[in-house]
């Protein structure tokens, strides 16, 4: 029997305390998205639906410690994850509820 290697990508800052807004809990649910998916996919720098001029500005925000966005889509789902500077907060919400 083979094994297989999974290539792991640490994450690259720390979420501090993550919570989710009602919006964004019903829309997890009710498309069968996990949050700590999302969290794991934003902790690890994949910015997701982002343009390059943002996903640059998350580069800098790793480097001095500024906000980081990620935007998500899922069929008719938008969510952002956002990790506040100074890392001590991330919130998955709806780009409406911002």
């Amino acid at each position: 029997m083979a094994t297989q290697s999974i290539n792991q990508v640490k994450p690259l800052f720390a979420l501090g305390q993550t919570v989710a807004t009602r919006g964004a809990l019903a829309a997890m649910e009710q498309s069968g998205i996990s949050p700590l998916a999302l969290l794991s996919r934003h902790q690890r720098g994949d910015w997701g639906d982002l343009g390059d001029e943002d996903k640059d500005s998350n580069q800098e925000a790793l480097a001095k410690g500024f906000r980081i966005l990620s935007a998500y889509r899922f069929d008719t789902v938008r969510l952002w994850v956002i990790t506040e500077a100074g890392r001590s907060t991330t919130t998955i919400l709806l780009p409406e509820e911002y």
